[in-house]
């Protein structure tokens, strides 16, 4: 015998429906230089570029939270992967001499960068920095 309790309980299912958004953050791996141009130079959003080694530790740790320091400002930012031992003429224009180099790109400009892993507090303020 089973007993739907939500009748007794007075609950009405309509009224207890939860909406759930996802944040989707726009994330891509340029694959050649005209890829590179496209999705990062010639973005009208802001994109924060990321140059990785697939063999880096660092790198491994730093991506997954810049994706939560990006999370919020997903409509505002895009995220570029650029894995330096496909592209190292890339590398070599952006002066990349160690991973992970991480740079701000807006209107085709690098307005900020760090290399290495930063704090989450200075993760998160180099994220908002560029969405303003």
């Amino acid at each position: 015998m089973s007993v739907n309790l939500v009748p007794r309980l007075g609950l009405s299912l309509s009224k207890r429906l939860i909406s759930s958004t996802s944040c989707r953050l726009d994330i891509f791996t340029i694959q050649d230089e005209k890829d590179f141009k496209s999705k990062v130079i010639n973005n009208k959003k802001p994109v924060i570029v990321d140059f990785y080694a697939t063999w880096c530790n660092p790198c491994k740790q730093l991506t997954p939270r810049l994706e939560t320091a990006m999370a919020n400002q997903s409509e505002k930012i895009d995220l570029a992967k650029v894995d330096v031992d496909n592209h190292e003429e890339l590398a070599g224009q952006y002066k990349v001499s160690s991973v992970p180099s991480v740079f701000a790109i807006k209107d085709g400009k690098v307005v900020d960068s760090f290399v290495g892993n930063i704090d989450d507090d200075q993760l998160r303020a180099f994220v908002h920095k560029l969405s303003e």
